[in-house]
């Protein structure tokens, strides 16, 4: 059985300069936890897979291709792929979340 706790795994170097820690990553998938500090964002991209974001704590605003929402702990949201996306952090305690990859 391999466990990975988010407090003991290191923080990696991303593109968009805030805390990610990869929990897991296997031929399907990949977990990903990131903490967004107040006012921080993710830079808008792409991805060439699947992904869902699950809100652990805070609120945030989602942007996906046109659409914007606001969103908040225990909210699932699906991101296909090619389609430009960004979370950011409207709140003043820490945005965190999961992101998942399909590969």
């Amino acid at each position: 059985m391999k466990t990975a706790k988010v407090c003991d795994v290191a923080a990696f170097q991303n593109p968009h300069g805030v805390e990610a820690k990869r929990l897991c990553d296997m031929s399907g998938a990949s977990v990903t936890v990131m903490s967004l500090e107040e006012g921080q964002g993710l830079k808008k991209h792409t991805t060439p897979v699947d992904v869902f974001f699950y809100i652990l704590e805070g609120k945030g605003e989602v942007v996906i291709g046109e659409e914007t929402q606001t969103v908040e702990k225990d909210t699932l949201i699906e991101s296909p792929k090619d389609i430009p996306h960004l979370l950011r952090n409207t709140g003043k305690k820490p945005f965190r979340f999961l992101v998942v990859k399909l590969k």
